[in-house]
């Protein structure tokens, strides 16, 4: 029986393209100085779309880490790793998230219900927390982690073992919920049952291998939630 539910961010909670694929283009100019040659060389290392304006399916900035991100940047406009990362934050924390689903009365719900949530994402804590809270869902949240949390990174299990441990849960009665290949990677390692969503670029064919489900949204998990209960 699930008792707790771990979400990703972005691609999960928040529709990934929608909210990060104007502002990727904008971040991409800015960096190269409107030089077009640069910015299609930094589309291509970064796997940006750019006349959809979407990201192709693996690309880095997915799934990895602000660091992988901004490593891909430099190979491309050499400079100093932490003010690009100074940048890159502080152009995040301003963007507007475009929500999966109306996300306050969702979280809500779930956790009404009983079930204890939480949040493991690739990006930092710090921004997890500001988006949340412009979200108006930061309390539906028992547990909040990011890349520098002190848990490591997903695909790596440590983010959703310490979600366990904090909320004294066994791994095998917990859900993973992501968008991308690293999530459900960072789920089975767990061993925690893995769902994927549709909301972020990886397509269903991508995601089937390695979830134990693939919904369209994350608004299909309080009836996928209620057959598992039913099936006990």
């Amino acid at each position: 029986m699930i008792k707790g539910i771990i979400f990703d961010k972005d691609g999960t909670l928040f529709d990934f393209n929608a909210t990060w694929g104007a502002w990727t283009r904008g971040m991409l100019e800015d960096e190269a100085g409107g030089d077009p040659a640069t910015v299609t060389r930094l589309a291509d290392v970064l796997g940006y779309d750019l006349s959809q304006g979407r990201f192709r399916p693996g690309s880095v900035v997915i799934a990895e880490t602000g660091d992988r991100v901004a490593d891909a940047i430099l190979s491309v406009i050499p400079g100093s790793r932490g003010a690009l990362l100074e940048r890159m934050q502080a152009r995040a924390a301003e963007v507007t998230q475009i929500e999966a689903v109306p996300l306050a009365p969702f979280l809500t719900g779930l956790k009404d219900s009983g079930v204890l949530l939480g949040l493991a994402t690739n990006d930092n804590e710090a921004s997890a927390r500001r988006h949340l809270t412009r979200a108006s869902c930061l309390d539906a949240f028992h547990f909040v982690a990011g890349y520098d949390s002190g848990h490591g990174a997903k695909p790596g299990p440590g983010q959703l073992l310490a979600f366990c441990a904090a909320m004294d849960l066994a791994p095998q009665n917990c859900a993973m919920i992501g968008d991308s290949t690293h999530d459900l990677d960072a789920g089975r390692a767990a061993g925690m049952t893995c769902v994927g969503v549709l909301t972020g670029p990886a397509p269903e064919e991508e995601l089937s291998p390695v979830a134990d489900v693939v919904l369209s949204s994350i608004g299909a998990v309080p009836d996928w939630l209620d057959a598992q209960r039913s099936a006990v």
